[in-house]
């Protein structure tokens, strides 16, 4: 039992407080731990699983996908790679709609116009994203309306 960790030095190893730990304990992220005279304690592995929720977090899984995998975790299954392939999609749809964001926000800043209402390639992203377009295609109905204008708001809009 000397190897054993209390949950407060499991935070202390995992920089994680014992709120979360109990919370995830709840959840089923972690086992229930054994209990000596009422008090948690937890083998030395669970600084490591604590590490991967940790590490699953922090890429942006959420506590649910975490928990999934987790359970998908088996010596001879690789339903991991599944979650992992549903996050990754995820992921590249959410950097699409960052890179349309990040475009949108840098033709404002480099717009010309005193009232960015006024800015027909503005608007036109507008009028794609109303009528029902995805990020994608107001964005490129931005673009396409971009390399037809010849005024002079044409700066900030480059791919």
């Amino acid at each position: 039992m000397d190897e054993q960790l209390t949950i407060g030095e499991l935070a202390s190893r995992t920089g994680v407080a014992t709120s979360a730990l109990r919370y995830w304990e709840e959840l089923g992220l972690l086992p229930a731990p054994a209990r000596v005279s009422g008090q948690r304690r937890y083998p030395p592995s669970a600084v490591e699983l604590v590490g991967v929720v940790v590490l699953l977090r922090d890429v942006g899984f959420t506590l649910r996908e975490i928990k999934a995998f987790i359970a998908s975790r088996s010596p001879a299954g690789d339903g991991w790679r599944e979650l992992y392939q549903r996050k990754l999609t995820e992921l590249d749809q959410r950097i699409a709609q960052a890179q349309v964001a990040r475009t949108a926000i840098a033709h404002g800043l480099a717009c010309p116009h005193k009232d960015i209402f006024e800015c027909s390639n503005f608007t036109s992203g507008v009028a794609a994203l109303l009528a029902g377009s995805s990020l994608e295609e107001a964005h490129e109905a931005v673009h396409s309306r971009r390399r037809t204008i010849t005024s002079s708001c044409t700066r900030g809009w480059s791919p």
